[in-house]
């Protein structure tokens, strides 16, 4: 079943991990970036040499469309978008553009070109907002509280309207919190782990942290991409929820953090109440990923535990050089 797969967003994290899923398994794969291809791409530097990046204004549907008329991808995963979610608070009119204006852009031109091509579409768990009830599945209620959560409204809509009224085989995955070593430190998970592993190594002092009773469904990105191809193997299009199903506490993520290298975390984080969100802070966002489990065969493998432990590592090994400086 390899080919040809277009991925947008192929720089960040989920990128990065799907590339390398696809090259693994026999695909040939462009990236578009919003930069020189030439330039450095710090998330891709396992896979350099063994793809080909282009560079593409995701917002002119006629620069897609000759993209899609080049390289001729049999798959088009779109993961490009501002993915920070307070971000979007000071860059609404940005977060529009891309989340929701580009999604419609990308299906005019797989729709002009190709209507066959397979597209995936990078749905958020943000879309839920305040949820309608708890676990959420793939018929909860969209109720978007954020200009990021509203312009992934728009796309996951999109999506659906497209599939209905053209019949493009176009999936949206509906994605929970999912973290690695490649997020950037403004992510909590990265920025706990980076804290701890500086302050065991001596160079860092203390952690500010909001509340530390807010819940995350947190789960590994370098499963979540797997789902994603596992969404265009389907005969069918479809939605799905891609989560643990699991809630914890930004108090149990910093405790396991700082366990990991010695340290009570009482010792060294204190509470800022200006980092605290108040009304905008999100609650009961867990996901029930049943239908992927029943059709797709899917299902986490990273637990909470393990994935605390893996970005303590590599925080360390990232930052241990500085030690020696």
């Amino acid at each position: 079943m390899s080919g040809r797969a277009l991925v947008t967003g192929i720089a960040g994290q989920d990128g990065s991990y799907l590339a390398e899923l696809l090259l693994d398994r026999g695909y040939e794969v462009v990236g578009i970036v919003r930069t020189a291809p030439g330039d450095p791409y710090p998330n891709l530097a396992a896979v350099a040499g063994r793809l080909e990046l282009v560079q593409a204004n995701l917002l002119d549907q006629e620069e897609l469309a000759r993209v899609l008329r080049a390289h001729a991808p049999r798959e088009v995963y779109n993961l490009a978008s501002p993915s920070f979610v307070p971000m979007s608070w000071r860059q609404p009119v940005v977060t529009a553009e891309f989340a929701a204006v580009g999604v419609t852009s990308l299906l005019e031109a797989v729709r002009a070109v190709d209507p066959g091509i397979r597209v995936y579409q990078a749905s958020s768990s943000e879309i839920f907002g305040e949820p309608a009830e708890v676990p959420q599945t793939e018929a909860t209620p969209l109720s978007p509280v954020t200009p990021y959560g509203v312009a992934k409204a728009y796309g996951h809509f999109i999506i659906g309207s497209y599939r209905r009224r053209y019949g493009l085989h176009a999936s949206c995955g509906i994605l929970y919190n999912h973290e690695s070593p490649r997020r950037p430190v403004e992510f909590l998970p990265s920025k706990v782990a980076h804290a701890a592993a500086a302050i065991s190594l001596g160079i860092g002092q203390e952690l500010a942290l909001g509340d530390l009773s807010a819940q995350r469904d947190w789960g590994y990105a370098g499963d979540y991409v797997e789902a994603m191809w596992r969404m265009l193997q389907a005969d069918e299009p479809a939605d799905y929820v891609i989560a643990t199903g699991a809630l914890h506490t930004v108090e149990e993520l910093v405790d396991l953090a700082f366990v990991h290298v010695g340290l009570d975390w009482r010792d060294h984080v204190r509470v800022d109440e200006s980092l605290l969100r108040g009304q905008a802070e999100l609650h009961h966002l867990v996901g029930d990923a049943l239908r992927a489990r029943e059709r797709l065969g899917w299902e986490p493998r990273v637990g909470f535990e393990d994935l605390v432990r893996l970005l303590v590592d590599a925080a360390l090994e990232q930052l241990r050089p500085l030690t020696s400086s």
